[in-house]
C-alpha cells in the first residue's frame, strides 16, 4: 500500500468536521470547559493516539507506520494522518514527487501528547489485571507513578481533588 496522495493542507470536509466538537462552529476559541470535548474529538478514537506513538520515535513513512500499528487498515491510516496535520499534531513533508509520496513527524503540539501517552499507558496496564506491564523507572526497575506538581509551589498534590482546581 502506497502512502496518502494529497496536497499539503488540504482536508476533506467530513474530516474537518471531525475536529470540531459537535455543536461548535470550525473556527474560533474554544472555552476552557470545552478543552476535553476538544481533545477527544481530535485524538479521541480507536487509531490515532497509536499512531502518534508510533510516531514519538522519529519520522516515519506511511508504510513504515502501517506495520508498526498492526491491524490498521492503510483507508484508515490515511485518514487518520489527514486529521492530525489538519489539527497541527502531524508535519507530513513530500520525499517524492511522482508519486506523491510522504514523510510523517510529530509537531512539536504533537510531541505534547507524550504525557498523555504515558498516562494512559500506566492506566491500561494497572486495569489488565497484571496482563500488561506500565513504564517503570530505566535506572532502578520501579514502576512509574504520575503526580499533579505545581511548579510555582514546588508541590506535589497527592490526590487530584486536594487544593485542585478546574478551570
Amino acid at each position: 500500500m502506497g502512502a496518502m496522495a494529497h496536497d499539503a493542507g488540504e482536508v476533506p470536509d467530513d474530516d474537518r468536521e471531525l475536529l470540531t466538537p459537535p455543536g461548535r462552529p470550525a473556527t474560533g476559541q474554544v472555552a476552557a470547559s470545552e478543552a476535553l470535548e476538544l481533545a477527544v474529538a481530535m485524538v479521541g478514537d480507536r487509531w490515532t493516539l497509536l499512531v502518534v506513538n508510533a510516531l514519538l520515535d522519529g519520522p516515519r513513512r506511511f508504510k513504515q507506520l502501517a506495520q508498526a500499528v498492526p491491524g490498521l487498515a492503510p483507508n484508515v491510516l490515511s485518514s487518520r494522518l489527514r486529521r492530525l496535520e489538519a489539527g497541527g499534531l502531524v508535519i507530513a513533508t513530500p520525499y517524492s514527487l511522482r508519486p506523491r509520496r510522504y514523510e510523517y513527524r510529530l509537531s512539536d503540539v504533537g510531541h505534547q501528547l507524550v504525557g498523555v501517552l504515558r498516562l494512559l499507558t500506566r492506566w491500561g496496564a494497572l486495569s489488565s489485571g497484571g496482563r500488561a506491564e506500565g513504564p517503570r523507572h530505566r535506572s532502578c526497575g520501579t514502576p512509574l507513578e504520575a503526580r499533579w506538581y505545581c511548579p510555582t509551589c514546588a508541590r506535589v498534590t497527592e490526590r487530584a481533588d486536594d487544593d485542585v482546581e478546574w478551570l
